[in-house]
């Protein structure tokens, strides 16, 4: 590894944390990278197909040392971040798609999708228990690496005859919970399957990432004694105003209602709910793969149905 490949990680995973949304876009070989980079795209990713195509192959048929070589003359070719279709990891096993991430690192990726299609036509998608522990592997090699390598875990439904929108979303939450940083939902029929998928993932997240922030600083604390976490805290003036806007008035007990030394206090909520979802955009002319929502609390971001997280 080199200093690059770890400022080009870095630069790759930054693009999923900030405001907003990005395009990364698919160079085919190296020429095709120069000029997308000329064109001012700020990362490459490469398409399984298109790979084959160069190669004469079709589609699926290509060896995972052809496809590494081939991703690594992209990489070569630009300063770029390049995240590579690593289609089903080049193997069933769980350790083989970790062995996958291992070998993509050293070709100087910084991501790579791992997807859940098994590339047999009768069982065309992996149990969903199995397709978790390949994510797992694959997430574990991942974090062993000295750079923050962004995996992408991809649910294959719509591509693979089987339109299920419940069971993609259960795919999706399994590979979020075996550690991927990124979740794709190809081929999502329109605009409404997109919302629901990101209003589900994004619950999801939102807990996690709460839950996160407690148990962070809550170990701070008790392990050394220190109180850092507070630096990073929303101030109490702006928590203040958040409650004024959202929270239900306090509710009162009617006059006459209260025992005398009653040290009850009112409670006018138990519990809240936002759902205002934060930094949705659609951009004039957008089509439903580009819908991005992001939640900033996270460093969670959204694209066709997928979500990365920051480590």
């Amino acid at each position: 590894m080199t200093s690059s490949q770890f400022e080009k990680a870095d630069r790759f995973r930054g693009l999923h944390q900030e405001p907003g949304f990005f395009v990364i876009t698919n160079a085919w070989d190296a020429g095709s990278a120069r000029i997308l980079a000329g064109l001012g795209f700020q990362a490459l990713a490469t398409s399984s197909g298109a790979s084959a195509g160069v190669l004469g192959r079709r589609d699926g048929m290509v060896t995972r040392q052809e496809a590494l070589d081939h991703a690594g003359s992209i990489v070569a070719a630009t300063d770029l971040p390049v995240s590579a279709d690593l289609e089903k990891g080049f193997d069933d096993a769980p350790e083989g798609a970790a062995e996958t991430i291992r070998l993509a690192a050293i070709v100087g990726l910084v991501g790579g999708s791992i997807e859940d299609f098994t590339g047999n036509a009768e069982k065309p998608l992996f149990d969903l228990n199995h397709a978790k522990e390949r994510v797992a592997a694959a997430a574990e090699a991942a974090s062993k690496l000295p750079f923050p390598f962004t995996l992408t875990a991809r649910a294959e439904n719509f591509l693979r005859g089987n339109p299920d929108l419940d069971d993609t979303i259960r795919r999706l939450q399994a590979f979020e919970a075996a550690g991927a940083d990124v979740l794709m939902a190809p081929a999502l029929p329109d605009l409404t399957a997109v919302k629901t998928v990101c209003a589900a993932l994004l619950a999801t997240s939102l807990y996690r990432a709460a839950m996160s922030g407690l148990v962070n600083a809550a170990r701070e604390v008790k392990d050394q004694g220190t109180f850092g976490y507070v630096e990073t805290t929303m101030a109490t003036p702006e928590l203040k105003q958040l409650h004024e806007r959202h929270f239900t008035p306090r509710m009162r007990r009617p006059p006459g209602t209260r025992k005398s030394g009653d040290r009850t206090r009112d409670r006018g909520f138990e519990s809240i709910s936002l759902h205002r979802r934060v930094g949705c955009k659609l951009g004039p002319g957008s089509t439903p793969g580009e819908l991005c929502c992001r939640t900033t609390g996270s460093g969670a971001t959204f694209a066709m149905g997928r979500v990365a997280r920051a480590r």
